[in-house]
């Protein structure tokens, strides 16, 4: 029998009361949501009297670097001794935004490792089942949202200061893209209370969104004008980047962040996805509007799922393939795409 919600958290309070050093892991490539969820329940654990660390299987975008806290951020791929150490030394690991133990990349086989407390808090659909308790809510906007309801039902709202409140709206801003998609009225509310503590909200979307280097701006312009096919009678568009013009570009983590977004600005375009060329395979992401599930074209056919209007996944075919796979299988939706109410 699954445990209740209020005995999950009455096991977690427990745990951490406890507890002395704490490990947070986000995902492999992580990104506002990622780090702003860590940071900012890093942090709240951290003001609580605590030791803690993130530790990231790789690095993270550099528009991501201005927080503030006094939480370390440990990335694995450089400091693999610390981080093995620090981690195995941890009485409670806390994994966010992610809902299944592959996503933490290099870090998976350490998840798996460990013996002591594991907690998931996370708000992407269909979490599998590799922590011993498992906090999962898809209708929030973010793990950020998420992550500060679960502090005050810890009842660690005393805790919370500035650097966490920046940390957690930062994650609310990216994962909703700036307050334009998957938001409820409980998104607004923890908006409105983390506005109490201080934060500078013009600061954070500059340093977030007005922060980019200048081979970032002309990677997106050479999206936009050689790499965007656009398919009007699928209501459809489509953003291809192979590794030789990623390295053109100077490429740095991050700087893709938010491109499949841009064909949905086009009128009567409703799906749109972005094709990354890796090393042994292709990143995919996916963005829809209205009621086009981009989560089940994921799902069903290139290994992935998310939410209904944000999705990721990946191709093993070669990028040539995986782009004709994507052409081949858009008149098999057409009837979705043509029917979705924008």
């Amino acid at each position: 029998m699954k445990n209740t919600v209020k005995e999950i958290f009455s096991a977690i309070e427990e745990k951490l009361g406890s507890a002395a050093k704490v490990s947070i892991i986000p995902h492999e490539n992580p990104d506002g949501d990622a780090i702003g969820s860590a940071l900012g329940l890093g942090q709240t654990l951290a003001n609580k009297g605590l030791q803690v660390k993130v530790i990231s299987a790789n690095d993270y975008p550099g528009f991501l670097k201005w927080f503030s806290s006094d939480v370390q951020v440990m990335i694995y791929e450089k400091e693999k001794k610390a981080a093995k150490e620090w981690l195995f030394d941890s009485d409670v690991m806390i994994c966010v935004d992610f809902n299944e133990q592959k996503r933490a990349g290099h870090l998976s086989k350490m998840i798996a490792c460990f013996q002591k407390t594991k907690i998931l808090i996370d708000h992407h659909p269909y979490p599998t089942d590799f922590c011993d308790y498992t906090i999962s809510e898809p209708s929030y906007s973010s793990s950020a949202e998420l992550v500060f309801d679960v502090i005050s039902q810890l009842g660690y709202h005393e805790y919370i200061n500035q650097q966490v409140a920046e940390a957690l709206y930062t994650g609310i801003l990216t994962d909703t893209g700036g307050f334009s998609h998957n938001t409820s009225q409980n998104t607004f509310k923890t908006v409105s209370e983390l506005l109490n503590y201080g934060i500078n909200t013009d600061r954070i979307q500059s340093a977030v969104f007005h922060n980019f280097s200048a081979d970032r701006m002309k990677l997106m312009g050479y999206c936009l004008y050689e790499k965007m096919k656009v398919f009007p009678e699928y209501r459809a568009a489509v953003i291809s980047l192979t590794k030789e013009e990623l390295e053109r570009f100077n490429f740095t983590p991050g700087d893709t962040e938010g491109f499949v977004n841009y064909p949905l600005s086009i009128n009567n375009i409703v799906f749109s996805a972005l094709f990354i060329e890796k090393e042994n395979y292709v990143k995919a992401s996916f963005r829809s509007k209205g009621n086009f599930p981009a989560n089940k074209f994921s799902s069903e056919h290139f290994n992935g799922g998310g939410h209904l209007n944000a999705a990721g996944g990946e191709s093993e075919l070669n990028f040539k393939d995986t782009l004709e796979k994507f052409t081949q299988l858009l008149p098999e939706f057409k009837h979705l795409l043509d029917e979705t109410v924008i």
